[in-house]
């Protein structure tokens, strides 16, 4: 189990390695790109509710995992992630939602040879 930290708050915010990685991701490119959102979840720990979060680049966040072997990201996933952050309802994550592990890409056919570019002069 991974934890947020955001602002100055020393509590931490408990989100699964595997959801912390690929939210790690989305945000740091929404941040660097100075492009705000909200992060928003339902509880899952027995406290009724759920939280939002703002989430802006002068804000210190801190990601902390569990595992020291970083997590294979699922693309679909981040893509998924990346269109909802881009949306008015922004990033909507649900804590307990399990991730598809990433296949291997399947190669139908032999790779194209590769042709020059670059062409000498006569």
């Amino acid at each position: 189990m991974g934890h947020l930290y955001y602002g100055t708050t020393p509590e931490p915010i408990r989100i699964p390695d595997r959801l912390l990685s690929h939210l790690k991701v989305v945000v740091a490119t929404k941040l660097r790109r100075s492009e705000s959102f909200t992060l928003s979840w339902t509880h899952v720990d027995g406290t009724p509710g759920r939280s939002t979060l703002w989430l802006q680049p002068a804000i210190p966040l801190r990601f902390v995992f569990d595992s020291a072997e970083p997590e294979q990201l699922n693309a679909q996933t981040l893509k998924d992630m990346a269109d909802m952050a881009n949306s008015s309802a922004g990033l909507i994550v649900a804590l307990d939602a399990e991730i598809p592990a990433t296949a291997a890409p399947v190669r139908t056919a032999a790779p194209a040879p590769r042709r020059s570019t670059l062409r000498t002069a006569a």
